[in-house]
């Protein structure tokens, strides 16, 4: 099972992965997490790059190719390994982030991204996508406080320093996303606490695999 998350910045996905892992693996699974950019070697040198304040004047095609980069690699070191071997994969941003941030955010066509994913990923779709949701400004704050507390303000940055505009503009993206895809994506409410984020989290997991005739034991 491929489950993916995605968000603006400090929607918490990290922090739901994290206790998810738990709950699945009371439930005998053995889950894989990963993220992007950096779930690979590779991914990790691109990650440093893209996220990085100090990266200017990159401009959208260059960024974009980068990502897809790091998702190609991804895909075929971590992601399809791990599904081939009956693994439970948690996936901190996968293909939906393109179609947000550098379709919606910058303004690149949707379906020239669509058909670009397609050929990074070998088609390899996510089976369920939890989209973290919240206003753009509560965010954009626990993006910040997070990055002070932890010091990568400068190495993670880039993207919390874009303008509120471009924030609510892939908001609007993962939006419209979910209403095309209504029976892949759950809409999670990240306003919440943690906890109550994660309950949300698992339901919709829970839901998922009823609709499959599925089950966690």
């Amino acid at each position: 099972m491929f489950i993916t998350f995605e968000g603006i910045e400090g929607a918490g996905k990290s922090t739901a992965i994290e206790f998810l892992v738990e709950y699945l693996q009371g439930h005998g699974y053995d889950p894989v997490t990963t993220r992007e950019p950096g779930g690979s070697a590779l991914g990790r040198r691109l990650r440093s790059l893209l996220l990085d304040v100090r990266t200017t004047g990159l401009c959208s095609r260059a960024e974009l190719f980068l990502f897809l980069a790091d998702r190609a690699q991804h895909v075929a070191e971590v992601i399809s390994p791990a599904l081939e071997a009956g693994q439970v994969v948690l996936c901190d941003r996968f293909t939906d982030s393109t179609l947000a941030y550098q379709g919606y955010g910058r303004g690149l066509d949707i379906e020239y991204l669509r058909g670009l994913n397609q050929a990074a990923t070998g088609g390899l779709q996510p089976e369920l996508t939890l989209l973290l949701d919240l206003p753009v400004r509560c965010g954009l704050e626990r993006a910040g406080e997070r990055n002070r507390a932890t010091g990568i303000v400068i190495a993670e940055g880039r993207f919390d320093s874009e303008s509120l505009d471009f924030h609510e503009r892939v908001r609007r993206g993962y939006r419209a996303l979910a209403e095309e895809e209504p029976e892949r994506f759950a809409i999670i409410d990240a306003s919440q606490p943690p906890e109550d984020v994660v309950l949300q989290c698992r339901s919709a997991i829970e839901a998922h695999l009823r609709r499959r005739g599925r089950g966690l034991d």
